[in-house]
This record gives C-alpha cells, structure tokens and sequence, in this order.
C-alpha cells in the first residue's frame, strides 16, 4: 500500500489545494483592483490592474480554476466587500458604467486560461507569446466589446460613442497582458507541479 497521500478532493472535482488556489487568486485580482486608480476614461471608468490580475491567475491556474478565481472575486465584491474598482462593492457595480466589464472578466480568465493550459507544457517562450497574444485578442474583442456594451446601455448612448469610450483601456490592457504573460510563465518555471493539476 502505498503511503502518498493523494489530495482530497470535492464533489466538483476540485482539491483542497486547488480550492486553495483560487481563493488566493482571487485576493490577488482584489488587491490589484483596488490600488490606486492610473486614471480614468471619458465615461468615469477607471484604469486599474484589475485585467493584470485576471491575466496572471487564467495564465497561472488555467480556464477551470482561473475562471472559478474571477467568479469568486465578483462574488464577494457584489456582496458588498470594496473590493472592486474606486473600492466600490455591493449589487449596484453590476449597473454602473463598469458592468459589462464585470460581465467580461470571467469569460476572459477563461479563454486565456484555455491557451494557457494548451501551452503550459511547451517551452517557455511559447507560453509567455501565447499568453500575451490570447490576452491581446480577449482585450479587444471580448472584454472591450461587452464592456462597450454595458456603457452604451448605462450611459445611453451609441455603441460606437461607447466603443471610443473602451478603446483608451486598450493600449494600457495589452501591455498588462503581456506583463503578465511573463509573470505567469516565471510561476511555471518555479512551480513546474502546477501545470500537472490543470
């Protein structure tokens, strides 16, 4: 018999370090969201790290658990804990200016985490490439759209009018993602056992 301990896991298939994982994950896309504001858009929206924290956990823990650390943050934000852009929490985040990019953030953890998970086992430039490109795409065409989205209802104005309010995020959105393509391939190199519990 053997005397490795295997690790326990939940109904949902989740170990107690995975569950581990993303709750410290979701702290980590906490802190980054509520540091001090780098300036805001035309439509009051901040620019934060937030997308810096949500890259570095999909690229870190991959779609399942990344998206599950986003969820989890949103989760305890619109119960009311400051933890979203401004410090700001409760219920009403989801109908500000800013909801649609509450909207986007799972979807986006998921899809970087996705080409994440493709390219955790190749080497080490590919993965950080992969990275900062899918977080480039999802910048732009999900996070920016449905973000477009939800200011274009809330502001009651054109979608285009809305897009021209997105688009300054998205030269400071790219650069994160690649920031964090960087970071999360430095994870890897030193936590080469992450990549197995995808």
């Amino acid at each position: 018999m053997s005397s490795t301990a295997t690790p326990r896991r939940s109904a949902r298939g989740l170990s107690t370090t995975d569950l581990a994982l993303v709750a410290t994950f979701a702290a980590f896309i906490a802190v980054c969201a509520i540091m001090p504001a780098l300036g805001t858009n035309a439509s009051g929206v901040e620019f934060t790290l937030q997308m810096f924290g949500i890259f570095v956990t999909a690229g870190v823990l991959g779609a399942r658990r990344g998206a599950l650390a986003v969820l989890l943050y949103l989760a305890v934000g619109t119960a009311g804990v400051p933890i979203f852009a401004g410090q700001t929490g409760g219920p009403s985040a989801w109908t500000g200016a800013s909801g649609g990019y509450l909207v986007a953030f799972p979807i986006a953890a998921f899809l970087v985490g996705l080409v994440g998970t493709a390219f955790a086992r190749r080497n080490q430039a590919d993965l950080a490439i992969a990275l900062a490109v899918a977080a480039a795409v999802v910048t732009v065409a999900v996070v920016g759209v449905i973000g477009a989205i939800g200011m274009s209802i809330k502001l009651d104005v054109g979608f285009a009018t809305a897009w021209g309010y997105a688009t300054p995020f998205f030269v400071f959105d790219i650069a994160k993602g690649v920031a964090a393509a960087i970071v999360a391939t430095s994870v890897h190199r030193a936590f080469p056992q992450l990549v197995a519990r995808r």
